[in-house]
């Protein structure tokens, strides 16, 4: 009896290995082994990060990767075009020399702000000054504006450490920790209502002081951590505007308050490119049975550019380009079209797919499902639905194909809440489009990466990468491949407790469409 036990528990086991085997579905098998055996990540990387380099709309570099990403696309037999859908300012950062000359030489860390005008060769040289530190009222403070004629000024509080909370709270002693914290929260709150009592907010200021005949402006925004700022755009119409890395900003900033009349000079030799087209980059794969409908992938393609764009969003923009490769090369002949969306000016305000949903209310309406990564390195850690009703019935579906290697690390949320900003998808939610971002574990993004001088290629975690493009391009066959077209049915919306009323879906948007003047 016992013998017989075993002899039906092995054949058992044994249709059990054939079931399952016969269960292994040869596409998504395919799929996994191209991305792990022949990655092209760390290639792509290199070429888009290191060699093109950051990619703020308005520049030469935005234009060189849209033309790497076609001829790529078409070197692995996949359709590809740039949309033209405005213009913008045209700009491209040159060399920037940041150097104190007095009381002794020493070159300085920082850089010219996007959209600067530039200055000659020789650059300016001037002494750098502070804001007064008890500007009594406004009417005061226009009393001393004029002496900041012919001079630098220093526009950011001068931060009492350049260490990190984590660093504080590693190593320092609990009652300096908490008096570091309170010393600093009182700085910034009197700070705060330095700058009011001048009449000015901390943006409006920068013009009155460019008014009274400033030789530049020089700010620091720190970013909390060690080395990193985060760099946006300037706010000066002449004169040269430079953010400086805490380290050099705060040693000015003490040579000033003591009386010591540093002097800086600064070289930014940037130029201005007039009106140029602002664009999207489409990569294409045509369906077999259904054509007409569409499954996209989407990540901007877009930075600013302190950095080089590596984690916001060239990591995007990576999974993108290498799940395509996957896609035509593994599953060459969807049953759906599938659509990549490498969007512009993401940065100034969804622009490019602001844009593209406006262009194409014909794909739009029949959009099976968009996928969009945008922030940071990290492995895909959370997918809401979105707001759609039942968005479960095939987001769930379509991720149990997922290896559970990469689903075990992922939450959902469904039905979720639409997004009304802060990524692409927002956009075509806003259509009424089911899309869906694939968010990410951030890798300390906020603080170190995230539009600051520091988001480079040595941050990218490509293991985490190589698991985002197998899961994209998994959900993207497995969404092209379902026989049903899937909901689009949007959850009802929750009361504003502040207001007691229903909310409402977010409204679809224009994009600027003639930006950065």
């Amino acid at each position: 009896m016992k013998r017989t036990t075993q002899i039906i528990m092995a054949i058992m086991l044994l249709f059990s290995v054939i079931a399952g085997a016969q269960d292994k579905n040869p596409v998504i098998e395919g799929m996994i082994k191209e991305a792990n055996d022949n990655s092209q990540l760390e290639r792509l990387a290199h070429e888009l990060l290191d060699v093109i380099g950051p990619r703020l709309v308005g520049t030469p570099q935005m234009e060189h990767a849209s033309k790497w990403a076609i001829n790529q696309y078409k070197e692995w037999g996949i359709d590809a075009r740039k949309e033209n859908y405005g213009t913008w300012r045209g700009w491209e950062r040159g060399i920037t020399h940041i150097d104190m000359v007095s009381p002794r030489v020493q070159s300085l860390d920082g850089t010219q702000l996007a959209w600067n005008p530039g200055t000659s060769s020789k650059g300016v040289t001037a002494e750098a000054v502070v804001l007064p530190s008890n500007i009594a009222n406004a009417d005061a403070f226009k009393e001393w504006l004029p002496s900041v004629k012919g001079k630098f000024v220093l526009i950011s509080m001068n931060q009492p450490t350049g260490r990190p909370d984590y660093n504080w709270e590693e190593f320092a002693t609990e009652e300096s920790f908490a008096k570091m914290k309170d010393d600093r929260r009182v700085q910034t709150e009197e700070w705060r209502a330095n700058i009011k009592r001048s009449g000015y907010t901390s943006r409006t200021i920068i013009a009155a002081l460019e008014e009274a005949g400033a030789a530049g402006i020089i700010s620091c925004n720190w970013s909390r951590g060690f080395g990193v700022n985060k760099i946006f755009s300037a706010r000066t119409k002449n004169i040269p505007a430079v953010d400086m890395e805490l380290e050099d900003y705060t040693m000015l900033y003490r040579m000033a308050e003591y009386g010591n009349k540093p002097v800086v000079k600064i070289v930014a030799e940037s130029k201005e490119l007039g009106e140029v087209p602002t664009f999207n980059t489409i990569g294409e794969i045509k369906g077999t049975e259904k054509p007409d409908e569409y499954v996209m992938l989407s990540a901007h393609f877009d930075s600013w550019d302190g950095g080089t764009g590596a984690t916001d969003n060239g990591t995007g923009t990576l999974v993108m380009l290498e799940a395509m490769r996957i896609l035509k090369k593994i599953y060459p002949n969807p049953k759906r079209t599938i659509l990549v969306g490498h969007w512009g000016s993401e940065e100034q305000g969804l622009n490019g797919s602001r844009a593209f949903v406006e262009d194409h209310p014909e794909i739009v309406k029949n959009v099976q499902a968009l996928f969009n990564q945008d922030n940071g390195t990290g492995r895909v850690v959370n997918i809401s639905g979105s707001g759609f009703l039942h968005a479960y019935d095939y987001l769930g579906r379509w991720l149990h194909a997922v290896p559970k290697s990469i689903t075990k690390h992922i939450e959902t949320r469904f039905p979720g809440s639409p997004s009304r900003g802060g990524t692409d998808h927002a956009s075509f939610l806003a259509a009424g489009a089911p899309a869906f971002n694939l968010s990410a574990l951030n890798w300390s993004y906020w603080d170190y990466t995230w539009h600051t001088n520091r988001d480079t290629y040595d941050k990218i975690v490509f293991d985490d990468l190589r698991n985002n493009a197998i899961l994209t391009a998994i959900l993207v066959y497995m969404a092209s491949e379902d026989p049903e077209r899937v909901s689009n049915e949007r959850m009802e919306m929750p009361i504003n407790p502040g207001t007691g009323e229903r909310r409402e879906w977010p409204a679809q948007r224009s994009p600027n469409r003639k930006g950065g003047q």
